[in-house]
């Protein structure tokens, strides 16, 4: 059976006055939203990124080497390069061991920080496996001091003329 009639008002095509109006209405209002959530997602604070960061308080350009406790063994890195006043990022990411190892230099002053925990390095960029058996390797020995993050997820060391600054910043 067909309905041959007219139909009921709640079943006429959608060519109203007020239908057509609401779809530019509805248009203005997605655009409304996606601005405010463009302009939220830019003006919101960034997600802070914890990082091991080596700042160079002197006055001539400092190379660092990295070294660490990786879930393979010991592992060395090198080098990053950081201008007077820059800061260099040897590590990025949540800092997930208690302690680590530097070695830097100071590129025209000749003066290094370094200790008595020794890593492989070479001149050129490097990752070295292993800290056993250096010079037969290939590599020179090289001192690293000791940096303690007392278990903290990000910190930065200020290598200064006289001194390391080693408390977070």
């Amino acid at each position: 059976m067909t309905y041959r009639g007219p139909l009921p008002r709640n079943m006429m095509p959608c060519k109203s006055p007020s239908r057509t109006a609401n779809v530019p209405l509805l248009l203005r209002h997605s655009l409304v939203v996606v601005l405010a959530l463009a302009g939220a997602a830019i003006l919101l604070p960034q997600t802070a990124r914890a990082d091991l960061k080596i700042c160079n308080q002197t006055a001539n350009t400092v190379s660092i080497a990295f070294g660490y406790r990786a879930s393979a063994g010991w592992q060395s890195e090198g080098w990053w390069v950081a201008g007077s006043g820059a800061c260099a990022t040897v590590f990025q990411g949540a800092l997930t061991s208690r302690y680590y190892y530097l070695h830097a230099v100071d590129d025209f002053g000749g003066g290094a920080w370094d200790g008595t925990v020794y890593m492989c390095t070479q001149d050129a960029s490097f990752t070295i496996f292993g800290v056993e058996d250096c010079l037969a390797r290939g590599y020179e020995r090289t001192g690293f001091f000791e940096l303690d993050t007392r278990d903290n997820a990000e910190w930065t060391v200020q290598l200064t003329e006289t001194n390391i600054n080693l408390d977070p910043q």
